[in-house]
């Protein structure tokens, strides 16, 4: 029961819990769509490239809007901030709905939603991010950010699944409409929250004021520029599963719609398992250890899937390949989270969003390419190689930092 109690110990704030649990549903219902949405454009268009394109229109508006949003998610209380967007994710659910329901879908229109998605994820992640500190306090905020981190990987575990199902039992249309019910529940435990002491600072700045002095936060605190370094490799390069695996499944292991939806479903299994592990370890505080060893460890069991051809090793690369991003993510959020002041939290907070979330346009491009040109087989492989090549210059770079984090780990 202590282990049980140290696991879950953000959970004891009301907040929290009404905010975790409604999260958990709409996540549950994002993996959903997305599952779906990417199984959708590559029967129509049969083309990785095109596959890429539809990750980079869904993550490209974070790279063009993060950092000025973190500008308003500090000056307006979050919790606004977080109903608004959430009733714009359940707008364009609906639409998703009827136009794949009703038959006229185009990809040009999947294009559109997925920008307007990726606007609107512009302002909800960095917001949600920041906000949990609000909800749990600074005592049990690395258990929040780990607890946070569960919701991601239970959905990324059971949201392809439910999507596989969905699709070959009843329709791709069916999968949008559970995302866009999903909704209802996360705006439901918005509202049940009831909050004291609302952090919002207003500011006579400038946006393009405040951005800097979150930029110059990050660029002057040596601990977090390396972390933000770190990032900007392994998330631009290790994190393109949605783009990979649906070619990798038709290609490599020439299977369908389920053998893509069980692959993703491993990496959430694999995510899931670092999730609460590091739930239990959050009290002792960052560790440095483990994020160098996945950061490594990520880049190289990608470049290893070069080598992987049959079902069963795939799904095993995917649970240890879904281990060490998550134990990654964890850590960088935490490093970046860790000890800043509140009335920058959204500004730093939107950094950290956009170095996970907003260089992905860069990377699906670059796999989509790979991958119409080499085959399915090199998707991995050419992520995890070129991660390592500039991996290998930053640990050398920045050893004597590095030695510093091993040593008090």
């Amino acid at each position: 029961m202590q282990v049980f109690a140290r696991t879950f110990s953000s959970l004891k704030n009301p907040n929290f819990r009404y905010f975790w649990i409604g999260q958990c549903v709409s996540v549950m219902g994002t993996w959903i769509q997305r599952t779906a949405q990417t199984w959708l454009v590559y029967q129509m268009t049969k083309s990785a490239l095109l596959v890429g394109i539809l990750s980079a229109c869904q993550f490209a508006p974070i790279l063009a809007l993060t950092l000025v949003a973190g500008t308003l998610i500090d000056r307006y209380p979050k919790r606004r901030i977080l109903m608004i967007t959430q009733a714009g994710f359940l707008t364009l659910g609906v639409i998703m709905t009827l136009i794949v329901l009703t038959g006229i879908v185009q990809y040009w229109m999947v294009l559109l939603i997925a920008l307007g998605y990726g606007c609107l994820q512009s302002f909800d992640t960095p917001t949600r991010q920041s906000f949990v500190v609000e909800l749990v306090g600074h005592k049990d905020l690395m258990n929040g950010i780990s607890l946070n981190s569960t919701i991601f990987n239970l959905a990324k575990i059971a949201g392809p699944s439910l999507a596989g199902l969905l699709m070959v039992k009843f329709s791709v249309g069916i999968c949008f409409l559970v995302d866009a019910v999903s909704y209802l529940a996360v705006l439901l435990g918005l509202f049940l929250i009831k909050q004291n002491h609302v952090v919002a600072t207003p500011s006579k700045k400038r946006v393009w004021e405040d951005v800097k002095d979150g930029l110059h936060y990050v660029w002057t605190h040596a601990d977090i520029r390396l972390s933000a370094t770190l990032m900007l490799i392994v998330c631009t390069l290790n994190y393109n599963n949605n783009v990979i695996i649906p070619i990798f499944a038709k290609e490599v292991l020439h299977s369908g719609a389920q053998t893509y939806a069980n692959l993703l479903s491993a990496t959430g299994i694999g995510s899931l398992i670092a999730a609460f592990l590091m739930s239990y370890l959050s009290r002792f505080g960052l560790r440095r250890d483990f994020y160098l060893i996945v950061a490594i460890g990520t880049a190289s069991l990608q470049a290893l899937m070069l080598v992987i051809h049959n079902y069963p090793l795939a799904m095993t690369m995917m649970v240890m390949i879904g281990f060490c991003n998550m134990i990654f993510l964890n850590q960088s959020n935490a490093s970046f989270q860790f000890d800043i002041p509140n009335h920058l939290r959204g500004r730093i907070m939107s950094v950290y969003v956009l170095l996970n979330q907003g260089t992905t346009p860069v990377g699906s491009l670059f796999v989509g390419s790979v991958m119409d040109v080499a085959g399915g087989l090199w998707g991995f492989p050419a992520c995890g190689l070129l991660a390592l090549v500039l991996l290998l210059p930053v640990m050398i770079a920045n050893r004597q930092m590095i030695g510093g984090w091993l040593h008090h780990a």
